[in-house]
């Protein structure tokens, strides 16, 4: 997706050689207009897969799966990582290991809200290593739903992200693909959609 990438040339940051800070427009600060596109672009790619809800985690991903789920006209469902006080039904969970925080985060989404008949795009601000989306694949399977496919904002290609959701079966959709980092530059590769 252009308009992505331009964005990520204007405003990322490059963070020594495997992160890319993108605060101003995604992580932190949220482009609405950006997102709404975004959301668009999934709505076009998975258009028929029957989806019947989105699914995130938070926090980041919470904003493209907001407006990817607007514009299927489906609820968005996130993955809490943290269990509040109202929260006293039954939850599935999995473990996440972040690798930008360095913690392990035990996710979880009521039982009521994801259900065997549902059909899951699942949607996320970065695919690197892919525990993220393992554990969010991880809680849709034990839901007993069907996985659409993985919605990805930015995917770094030279991590194993991607390899392992399509080892699980996963259809992969990244609107950007970033080869490499070089010399604080960002390297595209081609993107998904």
């Amino acid at each position: 997706m252009k308009e992505l990438e331009e964005r990520i040339k204007q405003d990322g940051r490059v963070l020594g050689e495997e992160v890319l800070k993108v605060d101003s427009f995604l992580t932190h600060q949220v482009d609405p207009d950006l997102m709404a596109a975004m959301g668009q672009r999934f709505a076009e790619v998975f258009k028929d897969a029957g989806i019947t809800k989105v699914v995130s985690i938070e926090a980041s991903g919470i904003a493209p799966a907001v407006f990817a789920a607007y514009a299927l006209h489906v609820p968005m469902v996130f993955a809490r990582k943290s269990k509040s006080i109202t929260m006293d039904e039954e939850l599935i969970t999995s473990d996440v290991f972040s690798f930008t925080k360095q913690v392990t985060n035990h996710v979880s989404i009521s039982k009521k809200f994801l259900t065997s008949a549902d059909t899951v795009l699942v949607v996320d601000d970065f695919l690197a290593n892919g525990q993220a989306g393992s554990g969010l694949l991880d809680i849709v399977e034990k839901a007993g739903a069907k996985i659409a496919g993985l919605g990805i904002v930015i995917e770094k290609v030279f991590q194993p992200g991607r390899k392992l959701m399509e080892e699980r079966g996963t259809k992969v959709v990244s609107l950007a693909r970033i080869a490499d980092f070089v010399d604080g530059k960002v390297e595209f590769a081609e993107a998904d959609a």
